[in-house]
């Protein structure tokens, strides 16, 4: 190797072991500083001490565990559906003369919808009873000359063969009578299905012709929907039947909500449980409800997604807390539990059902009365001495002996960190 290169290698050796000598010098004084600085309460906070006892209490808010009838909700995704949907065919064929309605409206059970070309089906209608007019006169004849023949026959004026044609002449008119009757209810009808009527109180939908159109039996004019009342479709899991079995046996009727696909607000309410199918869906796992809402204001439409939410039953007296008080850990669900000496410790639970938006209900772990924390849990640990406030309550401001005992305890923190 050549001087050059032994000289380098000596200088960088030189260079690390100086700059490993600056650091282990400089480092205890950095780590000093930090915990003795103007950080050390916090620091002290977060660790508790020695014994947790000297430090001061941790502001928190407290709310106690209430007792309260806590309806039971089965929530599953439905779909609504219209409680008739009927598509509107003409039922003789011909022109299109008018279309009497707005797409979108509401129609009432009876209103005249479109209107056909009846010229044809109205002189079909005047000729038949036209027709029965004639046979009724020729029945009127052949009767009055049965009358006045039958009373011949005894003197010998008349043939009882004669009597027997002057008889058969009427019935055979008769019938004719009867086959023009039911010739002219039959014309009747086909001139009245040149008027297409609304079978329902419904909503229109897009039309699909419009006037001059000829159209045909095949013809769709326009779909209807009926959405006063409406049906909705929603499916829950295998394992809920017998509960929902349970809840709806003898008929009982079960509330129904639909609220939104966020869960954020209500959509309808007043919804009841109508009936539920006989037989799960192997594909699925679940099971399959109709229930029925009066949609008095229409916020339910055919075709729309919402979340159903299908009350089985009511727990009296069952024990509710604010949701945000249940903590997650390795061992399961807790919560800081409030104790006489203001300092709390960790309270396993076991959480039952959703009470609302925001609380839960406990079926395990707490009694009526006891106070947990709902907010300031993340500087807690158990044995933590606190400061137990209302909710929307703060902590009083610091006095002035405060702020100087902090100021003193400032100072010799950093007298220590230049020692």
């Amino acid at each position: 190797m050549s001087r050059f290169w032994k000289i380098a290698l000596i200088v960088i050796a030189v260079i690390v072991v100086a700059a490993i000598g600056f650091r282990l010098m400089h480092k205890p004084a950095a780590e000093g500083g930090y915990r003795h600085g103007a950080h050390a309460n916090a620091a002290a906070g977060q660790s508790g001490g020695q014994d947790g006892k000297d430090n001061a209490p941790v502001p928190v808010t407290v709310e106690p565990v209430v007792s309260q009838n806590v309806p039971i909700y089965l929530t599953g995704l439905g779909t609504v559906q219209a409680l008739n949907t009927v598509t509107i065919n003409p039922q003789v064929a011909g022109e299109m003369m008018s279309i009497n309605f707005k797409e979108g409206q509401e129609v009432k059970k009876g209103d005249l919808l479109a209107q056909i070309d009846p010229r044809t089906f109205q002189a079909a209608y005047d000729q038949a009873v036209a027709k029965q007019k004639q046979d009724q006169a020729s029945l009127a004849t052949a009767q009055s000359t049965l009358k006045r023949n039958q009373a011949l026959v005894a003197s010998g004026y008349v043939a009882a063969l004669d009597m027997d044609t002057y008889r058969n002449n009427v019935g055979q008119l008769q019938a004719a009578v009867a086959a023009d009757e039911a010739s002219v209810r039959s014309n009747k009808v086909q001139l009245d299905y040149t008027r297409i009527i609304s079978p329902c109180d419904c909503v229109t939908g897009i039309r699909s012709v419009d006037p001059g159109n000829v159209v045909t039996t095949t013809t769709a004019i326009v779909t209807l929907t009926q959405v006063h009342p409406i049906y909705v479709i929603f499916y829950l899991p295998e394992q809920n039947l017998e509960t929902v079995r349970t809840a709806f046996k003898g008929g009982a009727q079960l509330e129904v909500a639909a609220l939104d696909r966020t869960d954020s607000h209500p959509l309808a309410n007043g919804g009841v449980l109508q009936v539920i199918d006989n037989q799960i869906d192997t594909s699925t796992g679940t099971f399959k409800l109709r229930a029925q809402f009066p949609n008095a204001d229409s916020t339910l439409w055919p075709g729309q997604f919402v979340n159903v939410q299908l009350k089985v039953r009511t727990d009296a007296g069952g024990l509710v807390i604010p949701a945000q008080a249940v903590q997650r850990g390795p061992d399961g669900d807790y919560v800081y539990l409030l104790q006489d000496d203001k300092t709390v410790k960790m309270q396993p639970v076991t959480t039952g059902s959703e009470v609302g938006a925001s609380h839960v209900m406990i079926s395990k772990g707490l009694t009526v009365g006891q106070q947990v924390v709902t907010e300031g849990q993340f500087r807690l640990k158990p044995g933590s001495k606190v400061q137990a406030l209302k909710p929307g309550e703060v902590p009083a401001a610091p006095s002035a002996d405060d702020m100087k005992k902090a100021r003193q305890n400032g100072q010799r923190g950093g007298g220590r960190r230049g020692g």
